[in-house]
């Protein structure tokens, strides 16, 4: 993967980015808050990030100069269209992360990161998903670096990280007959819950999402900490309960809040790496291995099973996968 931003032909200095707004809806709205993570641990710039929906009518405070982010699979998402032009009212710097650099909102910014995702034909968002995300990193990369935030050595070896993820994505993918064979064990379900911590929070939303959009079973993401703020009192042995926590600084907080899952009667599936696997495995009704890899990349891998989980699901039940009922695949009105 290249390291370098496409700039376009102008002063544009990333150096000068003092803040950073990003707004998107739906799937793209939750690469947004991983590219949030990323951006402040790397670039150490603040970020705020809406849903495009919301974003023009709490009327926002845009510092001048600002960089606002757009992000959109078709570049057409009429909210999103619409709080672009509010930005750039406001004196923002625009720029775009979409899959179609012909669309509205490649045409009107600043600053084009196409993702070259290549046509995505069923509604739910799934590669332009993961190129998204690609795209992000290598962007906080830039902007880390170009904040004298990342050493010479730091960025090359993000950017080798960056280089390692399709090999580890197509790992991931390896692990497909593994969650087909145990989609039957969601599929009876009403209600599904899925927690995360940090980008791995993100992750339990996007799995929420996809398994309501394509198997229409109800489903909700949660921040891992919040379970014992409320929707503990949700969990039963008919609710599965998805649990994203990869080794490393996150995953003792968010296997102690696996426990009080399973301590109430809740089934629980793992989806973690090796390592965690052996460390938190037992007593869970399933588990689902990943490769372990670093932090940066965890998000693109773990989309993968969460939406290979979906997906099987959805077949299990019989519903229509690339075409749910209710949906369109470019969203343009408001």
């Amino acid at each position: 993967m290249e390291n370098q931003v496409s700039l376009p032909d102008t002063d544009f200095d990333l150096s000068a980015v003092k803040r950073i707004t990003i707004v998107a809806c739906g799937t793209s709205y939750y690469a947004g808050l991983v590219a949030k993570y990323w951006f402040e641990k790397f670039a150490r710039i603040p970020c705020d990030i809406d849903v495009a929906s919301e974003f023009r009518y709490r009327e926002p405070v845009l510092e001048q100069g600002g960089l606002a982010l757009f992000i959109s699979q078709s570049g057409e998402t009429a909210d999103t269209l619409a709080a672009l032009r509010h930005a750039k009212a406001e004196g923002q710097i625009i720029a775009v992360v979409v899959n179609v650099p012909t669309s509205s909102m490649a045409r009107e910014a600043d600053l084009l990161l196409p993702t070259h995702a290549g046509p995505e034909i069923g509604v739910a968002s799934t590669k332009a998903f993961t190129c998204q995300l690609a795209v992000l990193a290598a962007l906080a990369a830039n902007l880390a670096r170009a904040n004298g935030r990342l050493s010479p050595e730091e960025e090359a070896d993000i950017v080798w990280h960056l280089s390692e993820a399709p090999a580890a994505l197509n790992e991931a993918l390896s692990h497909d007959s593994q969650i087909e064979a145990m989609a039957h064990l969601i599929a009876p379900a009403r209600d599904v819950l899925y927690l995360g911590r940090g980008p791995d929070y993100p992750m339990a939303l996007e799995g929420a999402l996809k398994l309501k959009e394509i198997s229409y079973i109800h489903a909700e993401g949660y921040a891992a900490g919040e379970m014992k703020h409320g929707p503990i009192a949700l969990i039963d042995d008919n609710v599965p309960v998805i649990v994203i926590a990869p080794s490393g600084p996150l995953f003792e907080k968010t296997v102690s809040n696996m426990q009080e899952v399973q301590a109430r009667g809740g089934k629980v599936v793992l989806i973690s790496d090796a390592e965690g696997i052996a460390s938190a495995g037992e007593g869970c009704m399933a588990t689902i291995e990943m490769p372990k890899v670093h932090p940066l990349i965890a998000p693109l891998v773990y989309a993968v099973p969460v939406q290979l989980l979906a997906y099987h699901v959805a077949v299990a039940k019989g519903t229509d996968v690339d075409q749910p009922r209710n949906l369109a695949k470019s969203v343009t009105v408001e």
